[in-house]
């Protein structure tokens, strides 16, 4: 027999593969040209060369047993005290290599994160809206993910809905800033009163609770945005990073988790993190790639675009009427649609061959997700059909 759990999880596909293959498949039809597809968060800006001249010259020079061997489970030393050192001067922290576990990307960092801090039966806390995967991610390891409604005036953490499902058995809250699908980044008031509510609850349970930090877009925040280091607020935090977006990386499946020096069990929790590795099959990223992102630990992408079309999109959703909360960084926004039924109204952007994604997956019923990062020409050329699309559909909006 195969496996009835993953056989069931066929009938609950992700949303946005399945638009973004629809949109792949319609530009072999009219040309991906004439396709707006706002569906897959996949970076559009390039990798820096400098960084495609170090993966050359580690090629050219390195031992090559060296450079295709395995590196240690927990990643290879240099880069690890590395990674430790960037974060120390960045964000005043004192990390050591002793407290990095390298991985693949962002979502093998949360994996392992979740593992090392729950027990089948626990609970995940997270926000809305909230990644999609975050659901398998959590439900995966045996804890449960319980989901915070949303705060849709300002998608800020909803305090009161969060203090009311806070519990015994909570273990860890998950959260994502800057945000994916909102945009919205955790403003230095929110991430204090998160932390002042989990110590205080941490007392009354006498158990830890832990913060998953999922930060892959750490770096794409525009200007005068304010944008705290979580692990500076709260000790008990596993900062789960990705190189994926600063870098324009993602196929290279880079990150890692640093768990702060002030978490009780900080060196067990990284050490934790092999074990669960040998159960996964996780065995480590590629060591070139680990070499690689270890010489530009502080160097990204040009990201500057990404606020370019920011603006494009947030000002023409707002003269079109849409309610839309600025986003402070990523690469996405996320109005609220013009019917109740955001999958109809996505589903009705088709005709206009604009691919959006309905809010739904992410916990936020009645939003959508256009994930910007696509060339600002195309932007520009998609507010046509956005324009259509409104006056169209909804001609009586206002």
């Amino acid at each position: 027999m195969i496996a009835s759990h993953y056989e069931k999880m066929l009938q609950g596909k992700s949303v946005i593969r399945e638009l973004s293959e629809f949109a792949t498949a319609r530009g072999k039809e009219i040309g991906y040209e004439n396709v707006f597809d706002y569906s897959l968060g996949n970076p559009s800006v390039p990798v820096p060369e400098a960084v495609t001249e170090t993966m050359i010259k580690l090629l050219r020079e390195k031992n090559p047993m060296e450079l295709h061997g395995y590196s240690p489970s927990l990643g290879i030393p240099s880069v690890r005290e590395k990674v430790a050192k960037s974060l120390s001067q960045r964000f005043g922290i004192p990390y050591e290599a002793e407290h990095i576990f390298m991985t693949s990307g962002a979502a093998g960092a949360i994996a392992h994160a979740l593992r090392a801090v729950t027990e089948p039966g626990d609970e995940v806390l997270t926000f809305a809206p909230c990644f999609s995967e975050y659901v398998p991610y959590v439900n995966g390891t045996g804890a449960r993910l319980k989901v915070v409604p949303a705060n849709t005036e300002t998608f800020q953490i909803n305090f009161e809905a969060f203090e009311e499902m806070l519990s015994e058995k909570t273990a860890a809250v998950l959260i994502n800033t800057p945000n994916n699908p909102s945009g919205v980044v955790y403003s230095t008031a929110t991430i204090q009163k998160l932390a002042e509510i989990l110590t205080k609850k941490a007392g009354e349970y006498g158990r830890e609770i832990y913060i998953i930090s999922d930060e892959p877009y750490r770096e794409i925040l525009f200007e005068g945005v304010d944008a705290p280091c979580v692990a500076a607020h709260y000790g008990n935090t596993l900062m789960c990073y990705s190189f994926s977006k600063s870098l324009s990386f993602p196929g290279e499946r880079i990150g890692y988790v640093a768990v702060g020096p002030a978490c009780r069990d900080a060196v067990k929790i990284i050490q934790m993190c092999g074990q669960i590795s040998r159960e996964t099959g996780h065995n480590c990223p590629a060591s070139l790639i680990q070499l690689a992102v270890a010489e530009h630990l502080d160097l990204t992408s040009d990201l500057s675009v990404y606020e370019t079309n920011k603006n494009i999109l947030y000002r023409e959703l707002t003269q079109l009427g849409f309610t839309c909360t600025e986003p402070g960084g990523t690469f996405y926004i996320f109005p609220k649609a013009l019917e109740e039924d955001a999958k109809i109204f996505c589903e009705k952007g088709r005709k206009y061959d604009l691919i959006m994604v309905p809010g739904d997956g992410f916990g936020c019923p009645g939003y959508f997700r256009m994930a910007y990062c696509i060339d600002t020409e195309k932007v520009e050329r998609s507010l046509a059909a956005l324009r259509r699309f409104v006056e169209t559909e909804y001609p009586n909006r206002k």
